[in-house]
């Protein structure tokens, strides 16, 4: 059956456009020095760790060999992940299964980024990743992706710019409570529509930054009499498909996230997750993929998402808030970001969220996603 998996533990950095105030072992070190201090423990409490980035992006090579400083784990198996946009969630699920296979009795996960090491490698590197007739002409990193995403399910639903526009409305609002969040600055409907136009339907307010942060997460079998976020259901699901085959209504971009999902939801007993989720953490590089993706999750109807910001139910004081800390949308440091959501919502169902805390959270939902429409789920609760 395996060992029952809790987080007792988390901890990351203020997530900016450059900390060259630091290192980045010594931005590691920051995110593992508060996930112990979190947890309780010291470093020789940790057994093995998890580590990733997205190392091409930034230009740099074996990046797990020169994070161990950081990570004070020297001497400790370590295992190096690297999944694209996903690597954040795929280490909390790496971590996760170690513990649960009874690998290692406590386990700590840690990804980051420091983008600002090397500017414009991001696009760079997703560019070429793409086939070089078909797709690589029209595409120009995730933003062109996205933007085919959000076209088809504005073609579909009807749902206007303005509606989308209400996302990062709110998680700015939110963020505005949350010391870690890269963007926190307040915008309105008016000024989001007003931005700079960058793919078709998406404007620069539509989209995330890139951040420079770490994050680190404590997965125990081992949670003693300390207050834990337990694992009630992981799922991953990828598959890649070229652009010219994504059929019209067939959701082939977020058929993983369904898939995920449904397994997910089967192991942790959810059948209503619209009621059933107290808090939902979500990875959302964009507007429209927010209202997309909360429906791909059973929290609305097709093509009604956008009535969860319009009605206030995803308000962090809605009956289902979505996103409390700010989300993807105020800070994204690309190889923790997935993480980052674990981290959030794990502190919510500890209640250890501090100003970010959500009332009476019993059960949370996190999600990761990336290139290869790579999708991924957590499910949370403070019951194993």
């Amino acid at each position: 059956m395996g060992e029952r998996v809790a987080i007792i533990g988390a901890g990351q950095t203020p997530h900016r456009s450059r900390r060259l105030d630091v290192s980045a072992p010594e931005l590691i070190d920051e995110a593992v020095q508060a996930a112990l201090a979190d947890a309780g423990l010291e470093p020789d409490g940790i057994d093995a760790i998890v580590v990733g980035n997205m190392e091409h992006f930034e230009g740099i090579h074996l990046s797990d060999l020169w994070a161990v400083e950081g990570t004070g784990g020297v001497g400790k198996p370590h295992l190096k992940i690297a999944t694209g946009g996903t690597t954040g969630s795929s280490l909390a699920q790496a971590a996760y299964y170690l513990v649960a296979g009874g690998m290692f009795p406590t386990v700590l996960a840690v990804g980051w980024e420091r983008l600002s090491d090397s500017e414009g490698e991001t696009t760079t590197g997703i560019v070429t990743a793409f086939d070089p007739i078909y797709e690589r002409p029209t595409l120009a990193g995730a933003v062109s992706g996205l933007a085919v995403m959000a076209c088809q399910y504005q073609a579909r639903t009807g749902v206007r710019a303005e509606e989308a526009a209400l996302v990062v409305v709110q998680a700015r609002e939110n963020a505005a409570r949350n010391p870690h969040a890269h963007l926190s600055k307040a915008v309105t409907v008016p000024e989001v529509l007003a931005s700079p136009l960058l793919s078709s339907p998406l404007r620069y307010l539509d989209m995330c930054p890139t951040s420079d942060g770490a994050c680190a997460v404590v997965f125990t079998s081992r949670p003693g009499a300390r207050r834990a976020a337990w694992v009630r259901g992981v799922a991953s699901r990828h598959n890649h498909t070229l652009l010219g085959d994504v059929a019209e209504g067939a959701h082939d971009y977020i058929n993983t996230l369904e898939q995920a999902a449904a397994d997910a939801y089967g192991q942790a007993g959810i059948r209503d997750p619209r009621r059933e989720f107290d808090v939902v953490e979500m990875y959302e590089p964009c507007t429209w993929a927010a209202l997309e993706w909360a429906e791909s999750l059973g929290l609305a109807p097709r093509g009604h998402a956008a009535a969860l910001w319009a009605d206030g139910t995803a308000r962090r004081d809605g009956d289902l808030p979505i996103n409390p800390s700010g989300g993807v949308l105020c800070a994204n440091p690309i190889g923790a970001t997935g993480l980052v959501r674990v981290a959030e919502a794990s502190a919510q169902v500890r209640a250890a969220a501090g100003p970010l805390q959500v009332d009476g959270v019993r059960t949370a939902l996190v999600t990761g996603f990336g290139g290869s429409f790579w999708s991924e789920v957590m499910i949370l609760g403070s019951e194993a």
